[in-house]
């Protein structure tokens, strides 16, 4: 399309392979310094799924359910996002090629999965078993920073919630209608993103605990 053409830019990747010695466009050492600075978005989103007993996750409950559809993205369909990754990859370190779809135009965004986390925790003297991964901007990313995903279950009480984290700041765009269109677009949709995934994340674990066995 012509007008995609227009809006694209030298470092926009095409395929999941393109992305595989593109480095970060931030510098994840420093993150937490670049964070302070200002300009930065700090998104801190949570969604209810349903409860279990307390004590630690039980087969085929909420929070085995959760991780299922996490793991494989499954929380952004029918979002103006999409993912492209090579399934039998391992997690961690994992090349993703997001698509999103922005006022009838594809956007070709890499990102990288940094960390994977499967462990229990103590937050203000609460047991909490976590699950999730995080993945970090590639070059060519319209934005740059981290996004953080997890299921939790908090075992004192048996309820468990599906957690977005992200910090963020509009990347170094150098087409000008690309840098306008993000500037006027970008953030609405961002929140839009996370509004959608935390609807298809309850609704899925839902409908995936109610459905009978086997």
């Amino acid at each position: 399309m012509k007008l995609e053409r227009l809006l694209g830019h030298p470092d926009e990747p095409r395929t999941v392979d393109d992305l595989r010695d593109r480095g970060y466009n931030f510098d994840p050492a420093r993150l937490a310094d670049l964070v302070a600075a200002r300009g930065w978005h700090h998104d801190d989103r949570r969604q209810a799924l349903p409860r279990e007993p307390p004590g630690e996750p039980v087969p085929g409950g909420s929070f085995e359910r959760a991780v299922a559809l996490m793991r494989d993205y499954a929380f952004a369909e029918g979002s103006a996002v999409r993912a492209i990754f090579a399934a039998d990859a391992p997690l961690e370190g994992r090349d993703m090629l997001l698509i999103g779809r922005f006022a009838g135009l594809d956007f070709r965004l890499g990102v990288r999965v940094t960390h994977v986390v499967d462990a229990r925790r103590d937050e203000d003297g609460r047991a909490v078993r976590v699950w999730g991964w995080s993945y970090g901007t590639l070059r060519g990313h319209l934005e740059r920073g981290q996004m953080s995903y997890e299921v939790r279950k908090w075992l004192d009480t048996g309820e468990v919630e599906f957690r977005i984290a992200a910090v963020s700041h509009r990347a170094r765009v150098a087409n000008p209608l690309v840098r306008l269109g993000f500037g006027l677009l970008g953030r609405r949709e961002q929140i839009k993103f996370y509004r959608h995934t935390c609807e298809v994340m309850a609704r899925r674990t839902a409908a995936a605990v109610a459905a009978p066995a086997g």
